[in-house]
């Protein structure tokens, strides 16, 4: 076997794959197409007024917002990375040792003091 023709076999094992991507790009591109030809063109004042949350906008947008929305994203981003690490780490816990037991338990401490620092900025209160 030449090695020009080795390499066209491994090729040729991707070819599944490509076909799928085309399969799925085509029929991806046809519904585009179908929504654009048969879709409603009819424009309408009330469907291109700028709403929010169902009713007209009352004030700018840029207005600032109240730092307790921000740390309450970050208490999010904390217990969602708790539980991202956690269960992974729980599943393998016999066989990583105490090393990584050391490690996990400084990522929790530093997860606490995340949520300690929103505690005392007072994002958990609310008027």
């Amino acid at each position: 076997m030449a090695r020009g023709a080795r390499g066209f076999f491994v090729l040729a094992e991707y070819l599944p794959i490509l076909l799928f991507l085309i399969v799925a790009g085509g029929i991806g591109v046809a519904l585009l197409v179908v929504g654009w030809v048969f879709g409603p063109r009819t424009a309408n004042k009330e469907k291109s007024a700028a709403y929010e949350c169902g009713f007209e906008a009352f004030e700018d947008a840029r207005i600032p917002f109240d730092v307790r929305y921000y740390l309450i994203a970050i208490l999010f981003i904390i217990f969602d990375l708790e539980i991202a690490f956690l269960f992974p780490w729980a599943v393998v816990f016999k066989d990583i040792g105490l090393v990584a037991l050391i490690e996990m338990a400084i990522f929790l401490a530093l997860l606490l003091l995340g949520f300690l620092y929103c505690w005392k900025k007072g994002a958990l209160e609310w008027e």
